[in-house]
């Protein structure tokens, strides 16, 4: 990889080193690849396992299963939640077979043991016929770590793992503006892919991709390098800071009319685009001035955002596999995560969450117009089924197969990435010492 200055922009406070590993196939292919990660990876991080929507009374409960575990989530009698792993310490059945419920008792379809909210034992059959007398207030379901941020509820296998908030970090602090906490999860869609987790983690790592995957976001979306900014953070996580309401630079969008997309986002606002003419950069400003004016009358509430988050997009990508897009009427989850058993699948999923604006019925989600409740549109499809998890979303899924394919050929011999390419470099090196416990030999590609 070439590591030399470029016309990428990364922020002198947030960049970080990399070492130049090669990139290679094994890593999407292989099943010690797979293993490696179930053994070292997937048990070291946080993983989002629901909104607290779904956990309003004392005994909802949220499943999420996540490759071959399984752990459900359990409000408590004192407003807490609580995560147990999803299995019976009777014979490892598993115990909730749905994916969002209430219960009093978390009760086993196999033999009938029932639990508490809190993971006590609290009722077994014949419970005189234990050698060492009845189980009940003695055995408790396997517990793990369990936090909430915002909306959101996360679960950890690692006893030992940092407090959510200092894992998140920075952006607990940076996002804090856009006060998610109420916010409305509408859209929940999942699909069964054809490709490795890392595939769609590494196209999240990089906006190289955009102008030939989405070339439509080019009239509203500055995906110039000269004014994106890209963070890296200690922790493994990263960030860009793309400029919206406001055409490529990589065209000459500036002299003429305002383009599709940015037109229609001026209107929005009382902005008449026809006096843009000439000037469409100048329309970003406007956005912004109008939004400071009349946001609170339509029922946002804007006044601890800054004017970048205001038009902005802001794109966090957590390590290993979260991503967060925000901006300010729209929070969007996007998240691979891997297939119990074969490196070549994974379940692509889809969140997106609006501000709970007064008197708002429905809202423009990226498969269309919902009704502004929660989980107003949620299923689960396989991928090329032809049902949309979104339209931008489904651009980039539309590379996955075949990028898995090309893998798999002998010709391919590391990845030959771009000075923007840089977050993708750190991700797979910080695999390798994660998932392998070391870095991998550097074999530099041919043409580095």
């Amino acid at each position: 990889m070439n590591v030399q200055s470029g016309a990428a922009r990364y922020s002198a406070d947030y960049d970080q080193p990399v070492r130049g590993d090669t990139i290679t196939a094994d890593r999407y292919t292989s099943r010690e690849w797979m293993e490696a990660e179930y053994e070292n990876l997937w048990p070291s991080v946080w993983h989002l396992g629901g909104v607290t929507a779904d956990l309003e009374e004392e005994g909802d409960f949220i499943r999420h299963n996540f490759g071959r575990e399984s752990v459900i989530m359990v409000k408590q009698a004192d407003g807490g939640v609580r995560a147990f792993y999803n299995t019976c310490p009777h014979r490892g059945n598993r115990l909730a077979l749905g994916d969002v419920g209430s219960t009093p008792r978390i009760t086993c379809g196999y033999h009938g043991w029932q639990f508490d909210p809190d993971g006590t034992l609290v009722h077994v059959q014949d419970e005189d016929d234990f050698p060492g007398g009845s189980p009940c207030g003695k055995v408790h379901l396997s517990e793990l770590r369990c936090e909430t941020w915002g909306p959101f509820v996360f679960w950890a296998m690692d006893k030992d793992i940092a407090p959510l908030a200092e894992w998140l970090a920075p952006f607990p602090e940076r996002l804090a503006g856009y006060k998610l906490d109420n916010w409305v999860r509408v859209l929940n869609v999942s699909a069964d892919c054809e490709f490795n987790w890392k595939i769609i983690r590494d196209n999240f790592n990089e906006s190289y991709h955009l102008p030939t995957i989405h070339p439509e976001l080019a009239t509203f979306i500055n995906d110039g390098l000269p004014t994106t900014l890209f963070e890296m953070y200690e922790s493994g996580h990263n960030s860009m800071w793309m400029i919206g309401h406001q055409a490529t630079s990589r065209k000459d969008y500036v002299s003429g009319d305002v383009p599709p997309g940015l037109y229609e986002a001026a209107e929005a606002w009382g902005i008449d685009p026809k006096e843009y003419r000439g000037r469409t950069a100048d329309i970003r400003e406007a956005v912004i001035e109008a939004k400071r004016k009349h946001g609170a009358e339509r029922g946002y509430d804007y006044d601890s955002m800054t004017d970048q988050q205001l038009v902005d997009y802001f794109h966090c990508t957590l390590f290993p596999n979260l991503t967060i897009t925000m901006s300010p009427e729209q929070c969007q989850i996007l998240r691979t995560e891997p297939h119990p058993t074969d490196p070549a699948k994974c379940v692509f999923q889809h969140w997106c969450l609006y501000p709970p604006v007064e008197g708002m019925k429905e809202v423009e989600t990226p498969v269309g117009k919902a009704p502004l409740k929660h989980d107003a549109i949620a299923q689960h499809s396989v991928y090329g089924d032809g049902v949309s998890l979104g339209f931008v979303a489904d651009q980039d899924l539309s590379i996955g197969t075949t990028q898995q394919q090309g893998l798999n050929s002998r010709g391919f011999q590391g990845c030959l990435l771009t000075y923007q390419e840089k977050r993708i470099q750190r991700f797979h090196e910080l695999l390798n010492d994660v998932v392998l416990g070391h870095p991998t030999e550097h074999k530099a590609p041919a043409g580095e």
